[in-house]
């Protein structure tokens, strides 16, 4: 990068056409910004990782301009353009750093038959179970032995036998005949998980994957081995045999489990989650998600999931428990407890229906202990768009003791909760009688059961809206699959709820035109509109926040002018 900010690019030439790279770009990069469906096949090489060379499967020929050693002029061919000096045997591309005026080639006959021995190495003691393999569908040995081998096989003798299901660790299933000796895994554990964990043993082709004497793959990063695991080897012990992943949907969310805000894709069918695997974002996960992340699905079908409205216990309408809430609201006397789990719409309505019933917000506290890498001390994911709506302009509480106390005198007579078991908090349960609650939440707790009126939520995977990381970006998330049967998404069955406080008829609400309303009143989201949030999500300007002793500053890609020119460019 130069001085300025921007991007040196260099130019190369590739199968005979000149194009510009960044400077410093390995030539496995370069030719997939190309595009055009050019891509040098390689398995070891990972953008995230670093280089080894170990699959020898990403050949290129590769020439360089010739010089006249003496006077160091341009040797040029009969057509008096420079000629160029081919390399007498082709290079790998991942270990080779893309230079000005390099000329490089990955069809020529010499790299295709390179690619047709390389391949025809790999398959010799690679097992002949394509039908049964999980990895059938996204496994590129299977995709590059078609379009790079040689179609048949030459080999008559008997293949190696190696272990097969081997336990690597509680979530990570070894089928070792499968292994290429990558070593992708390895590189990861010890290079981002920072756990050295797994090794190979002996030699050749009885080259074994294992972990070190006493040890396991137990570390929360353990299913990222999967994920780039180019063949069947590293399989996810929940997902092994449960499903073919062309049969699945692919949906992209967040995951809620901290601030980090790692983007992850939901793998779905007819409703039901299969799988979570990290979705690529270099700016806030680069390929990676923590285990206990993807686990967080399991809650969606967990028994004491709320599927219901009901009021005093017996379950009604969506028009019954609305009016039931707006009639305890309107009595006044209302505190609200909000949740930094809560989308930056849902934080929205709330701020709204705590102006006009003039409740009192209270945001509770989750904090754990971060691990450096993709789990955060804060476990919730969107404080920050809390801040940004104006739902609450201070830090978030440990305890609610100052609640309680205003239960007893009884300047609190109606009780809102949003996701929270407020029994937990420091409210003695016995208090809870002394108040109505209403609460808005996805699982049954204590302070549900003690509810006047119950209106149901849905989780992340069954709804759309945006967080706003601990980087104070916002990040967008579809709905995967459905919620339960006839529950509305919390915004529009908010709108029910607040309009009435005003007087209002509800209207009838998608998250485009609550962005019309959320920008035009919320001064950090002006010129924002739900259709205008990207894929990789956007920077919010944080400015007025950084002072704030939660906000984390270490890796806030931000920058004041650029903002302003996003913002200019979406108004």
């Amino acid at each position: 990068m130069s001085d300025n900010g921007t991007v040196e690019t260099i130019t190369i030439n590739i199968d005979g056409k000149d194009v510009e790279v960044p400077k410093g770009t390995n030539i496995i990069e370069a030719v997939k910004s190309v595009g055009k469906g050019k891509e040098v096949p390689h398995y070891c090489y990972h953008p995230k990782l670093s280089v080894v060379g170990n699959c020898r499967m990403c050949m290129v020929e590769m020439g360089m301009p010739m010089r006249d050693r003496a006077t160091g002029e341009a040797i040029l061919d009969e057509d008096g353009k420079q000629k160029i000096g081919w390399m007498p045997k082709p290079t790998i591309g991942c270990a080779t750093t893309a230079a000005p005026g390099m000329h490089i080639k990955t069809d020529s006959p010499m790299v295709k038959e390179s690619r047709n021995g390389v391949t025809e190495f790999l398959l010799i003691n690679h097992p002949l179970d394509c039908p049964i393999c999980d990895q059938a569908g996204e496994c590129r040995l299977q995709e590059f032995s078609a379009e790079h081998g040689r179609g048949y096989s030459r080999f008559t003798e008997q293949k190696n036998v190696k272990p097969k299901r081997t336990k690597l660790g509680p979530r990570v299933t070894l089928d070792d005949e499968r292994c290429i000796l990558c070593s992708r895994c390895i590189r990861f554990s010890k290079e981002i998980a920072q756990d050295d964990v797994l090794g190979f043993v002996d030699r050749g082709t009885y080259s074994t994957l294992t972990c070190y004497p006493g040890r396991e793959l137990e570390h929360n990063y353990s299913l990222n081995t999967v994920d780039i695991c180019p063949v069947g080897a590293l399989t996810s012990t929940d997902f092994r045999f449960k499903m073919r992943v062309w049969f699945l949907k692919r949906t992209p969310s967040i995951c809620t489990e901290s601030s980090v805000g790692a983007n992850t894709e939901i793998w779905s069918r007819e409703g039901k989650i299969y799988r979570v695997t990290p979705r690529r974002n270099d700016d806030v996960n680069d390929c990676w998600m923590t285990d206990s992340g993807r686990a967080l699905y399991k809650l969606v079908e967990s028994e004491d999931r709320l599927t219901h409205y009901t009021v005093d216990g017996v379950q009604k309408t969506l028009d019954d428990a609305v009016a039931a809430t707006t009639e305890l609201l309107k009595a006044g006397g209302v505190a609200l407890v909000g949740s930094a789990a809560s989308s930056v719409e849902e934080q929205f309505f709330y701020k709204t229906l705590a102006e006009r019933t003039g409740a009192g917000v209270s945001l509770v506290s989750h904090n754990g202990e971060g691990d450096g890498i993709l789990l955060s001390e804060d476990r919730t994911p969107n404080l920050r768009g809390a801040l940004l709506t104006g739902l609450t302009d201070k830090l978030p509480e440990a305890d609610l003791s100052g609640i309680a106390a205003d239960i007893q005198s009884g300047a609190i007579k109606t009780l809102f909760v949003v996701n929270e078991d407020v029994t937990e908090l420091g409210i003695p349960a016995e208090s809870l009688s002394k108040v109505k609650i209403i609460y808005v939440g996805t699982h049954a707790n204590a302070t549900s059961k003690k509810a006047k009126v119950v209106l149901p939520s849905l989780m992340v995977f069954e709804k759309e809206g945006s967080f706003v990381n601990q980087s104070f970006r916002l990040q967008a998330f579809k709905s995967a699959v459905p919620g339960p049967q006839g529950i509305l998404p919390d915004y529009q069955m908010l709108e029910q709820v607040v309009a009435p406080l005003a007087d209002e008829k509800p209207a009838a609400l998608n998250l485009e035109t609550v962005w019309e309303r959320l920008s035009a009143q919320v001064s950090p989201f002006s010129g924002f509109s739900w259709s205008g949030i990207p894929a990789l999500g956007q920077a919010v300007d944080p400015t007025a926040f950084l002072d704030l002793p939660f906000v984390e500053t270490k890796n806030l890609k931000y920058d004041p002018e650029a903002f302003k020119a996003a913002q200019t460019a979406t108004a």
